[in-house]
């Protein structure tokens, strides 16, 4: 079996995370860290492997370390961009984290790289690869509940304003439409496609990002969505998928959920289904990433990247509705 060996860009919070579950995966260890404080990259080093995992004290020292595969992008979303077509520019496949990119732009930037340069290339939407998720998908397939017309989904959380916590800063991609938004819009667009409409509203934080929100996105067809976010208040964070003959709810966190309840009436408790993930809920993607690069393949067929675009594409357009203006970090490598 190949080994497949994982650097990691942004030794923060999320990646401590996500290289926790690296470990469930087979065939698959974590060899460097990259950040711009070298220091910084060796005290995440010595917390998850120790001294056979290299510290780089840059990311193009990272992006030019032979012995790495693939890297996991965990910076803010304004670098994503810059580092990942870096990365695919010297060969190394990359799993980014969500939000893909500040900008559609950027995103299309990576997409190209990773299409001109014939390699792997993935968002870390960790929601699509998530057992319960997986067993959703499979009963829309099979018709469980005819023929899905509209999605419900809110992600609220209670976050104190911190002009120096990047979720507050505008150069950062601060703001609740890239930090929540990406979830039920990417859940959505998993359900019922690419929409053909947006319409977004939101209030403001005093440093000028954006806090609660909705959106409604709309098909040509009629088919729906309404979606929430918000940094004000502690929503349930669920989602619900109505269809022609039933429903199916996911339960609290949908972007990460153990139990889906499959309903065909109104007067029926319904079947509930429980499919705790792996780990922390991480390990799957990171499975995903490292069976494709065993296959050689390029890209994802759960999270493909025109999924990534048409997600993208929404937040782009919500985001110039609000009057938000995000931008790419070209200086990150």
């Amino acid at each position: 079996m190949q080994d497949i060996r994982w650097g990691i860009a942004g030794p923060g919070r999320i990646a401590a995370k996500v290289v926790e579950d690296l470990a469930l995966v087979e065939g698959a260890s974590l060899v460097a860290v990259g950040s711009r404080s070298e220091e910084r990259a060796r005290a995440f080093a010595d917390d998850h492997g120790g001294a056979d995992v290299r510290a780089h004290g840059s990311y193009r020292a990272l992006v030019d370390d032979p012995d790495v595969d693939v890297i996991y992008l965990a910076t803010p979303h304004p670098q994503h961009a810059a580092l990942a077509v870096a990365c695919l520019e010297a060969g190394k496949a990359v799993l980014v984290e969500k939000t893909f990119t500040a900008t559609l732009a950027g995103a299309w930037r990576v997409v190209d790289t990773a299409r001109t340069q014939g390699v792997f290339a993935m968002e870390a939407m960790w929601t699509r690869f998530q057992p319960a998720v997986v067993r959703l998908r499979e009963l829309i397939a099979r018709g469980e509940i005819g023929e899905p017309r509209s999605v419900q989904a809110d992600l609220g959380t209670v976050r104190d304003v911190d002009p120096e916590d990047r979720l507050f800063a505008p150069e950062l991609g601060g703001g609740a439409l890239l930090d929540l938004g990406v979830y039920p819009v990417s859940f959505a667009q998993m359900v019922l496609g690419t929409p053909d409409r947006v319409h977004a509203v939101a209030s403001r934080e005093t440093t000028g990002v954006d806090a609660d929100g909705a959106m409604l996105l709309s098909w040509e067809d009629g088919r729906y969505a309404t979606l929430q976010t918000s940094f004000h208040s502690p929503t349930p964070g669920q989602a619900r998928v109505f269809g022609t003959t039933g429903w199916i709810d996911v339960l609290p966190r949908f972007h990460h959920p153990t139990t889906i309840v499959l309903h065909h009436d109104t007067n029926d408790p319904g079947e509930r289904i429980e499919l705790p993930p792996t780990g922390a809920g991480y390990s799957h993607e990171l499975v995903e990433v490292t069976e494709c690069l065993r296959a050689g393949a390029t890209e994802s067929t759960v999270m493909p990247l025109d999924d990534t675009l048409a997600v993208q594409g929404v937040l782009a357009e919500a985001g110039d509705q609000l009057g938000l203006v995000f931008r790419e970090d070209d200086t990150a490598v």
